[in-house]
């Protein structure tokens, strides 16, 4: 991706995960020890070692907020190969810019709801966490639920033939089988979404795939 599209996506992710964006070098590090460990000890985020869903947000969030504050450097081979904005990451982390991002998806409620349909406030919540609401989906189904294409000695399943749930990303089992490829699915019932995208994507031009 060249340096113009990649500030694009970097600022319209923080603009479309608003409240839970996430940095993109803390997730990035999170991520590539979540494929050398998998389901170990030293998983940042297996439901093997964590009793519920709740933790596994939690330990994510203690483990990620690390690396956001340079708390903790991670193993050289984690290092490096992920996008860098100093003061988008600065902003983005400011308690005060998710507190504005949480008020604006108030008054969106506020505008839209329509009379006797106030149960609709209590979906807020899914706005205000959906960063840590997917992550959390996706790893703690994706490692329990479904089923095997391979044998990747951990316990990643592919959680749904279609996933039309997380674009493709609860085919956890293709993925860490091969995790460099962009397309998630690989047997002729199964379909990622996301992979389509991706592709339209390289043919603009806008990003390059190594290959197809």
């Amino acid at each position: 991706m060249k340096k113009g599209w990649e500030r694009f996506f970097y600022f319209f992710t923080f603009i479309t995960q608003g409240s839970s964006f996430l940095n993109p070098r803390a997730y990035a590090i999170i991520h590539r020890m979540h494929h050398a460990y998998s389901d170990t000890e030293k998983d940042p985020h297996s439901p093997y070692f964590i009793k519920d869903v709740w933790g596994l947000m939690l330990q994510t969030k203690d483990i990620y907020r690390q690396y956001v504050l340079k708390k903790l450097e991670p193993e050289p081979e984690f290092i490096d190969r992920y996008p860098l904005w100093p003061f988008i990451d600065k902003v983005s982390d400011m308690w005060v810019t998710r507190i504005v991002f949480a008020g604006v998806y108030i008054a969106f409620y506020f505008h839209f709801v329509p009379a006797r349909a106030e149960w609709m406030y209590l979906l807020l919540p899914f706005h205000f966490f959906m960063g840590p609401i997917h992550g959390a989906i996706v790893n703690w189904c994706g490692h329990k639920y479904g089923y095997e294409n391979y044998d990747n000695k951990d316990h990643s399943k592919n959680t749904l033939p279609v996933d039309f749930l997380m674009m493709g990303e609860l085919f956890q089992n293709n993925h860490h089988k091969s995790p460099n490829s962009p397309n998630f699915a690989r047997k002729w019932f199964e379909f990622d979404p996301g992979y389509y995208i991706v592709r339209s994507l390289n043919r603009l031009g806008i990003i390059r795939l190594r290959k197809t």
